[in-house]
Order: C-alpha cells, then sequence, then structure tokens
C-alpha cells in the first residue's frame, strides 16, 4: 500500500482528481486537505500559494496510472505526485485497500 501526495490550486481541482481516481477504481480513497500554505521556488521566484493536498490511499502497484490520470487532470504545468510506502497498518483497513 502507498499514499501518494499530490497539492493542486483549488477546491474544484481537487474533488475532480479525487472524484476521477475513486471512480476508475485507481484508488480506495482519498482526503482532501483544505487550505495548506505551499512556499516554493517556481521560474526564478519565490512563490507562496494556498493549495488544497490530496492524500490518496492506493496498491502499490497502480502508481504509474495513478500519476499519469493525475497528469491529464492536473491544471500545474509540474504537479506533485509522490508516493510514501505504508509498511505498517490495520490489517482490515489494508487489506480494504488492495481490494480495490
Amino acid at each position: 500500500m502507498i499514499i501518494i501526495l499530490c497539492t493542486t490550486n483549488n477546491l474544484d481541482n481537487a474533488k475532480n482528481i479525487a472524484g476521477a481516481l475513486v471512480n476508475e477504481h485507481l484508488c480506495a480513497c482519498v482526503n482532501i486537505i483544505p487550505k495548506i500554505s505551499s512556499v516554493y521556488k517556481w521560474e526564478g521566484q519565490i512563490v507562496n500559494d494556498e493549495e488544497y493536498l490530496l492524500l490518496i490511499k492506493a496498491k502499490e502497484g497502480l502508481f504509474d496510472k495513478i500519476e499519469s490520470r493525475i497528469k491529464e487532470l492536473h491544471p500545474y504545468k509540474v504537479p506533485e505526485i509522490i508516493s510514501i510506502d505504508i509498511f505498517k497498518g490495520s490489517k482490515e483497513y489494508i487489506d480494504w485497500v488492495n481490494s480495490i
């Protein structure tokens, strides 16, 4: 199981990406955390943005498909799409994620 982190610029985009991933059986669940503050350097400038963070719970083997689908839907030129491996967790929850 993995958790994929992805940020986007507004709630509509976050819901669109989350809905597509769940509807297309690419992940079990997506949490949307609203209004995080992001500070980053882009095209030579320091940027301070308000973003929405998606926590995408999925089977590890689906990362490439999820990455591809996010890139199709995402408004950013270079969206954050990073994966964290889950080594332990509730057996029932991990079984549920892996059943999707």
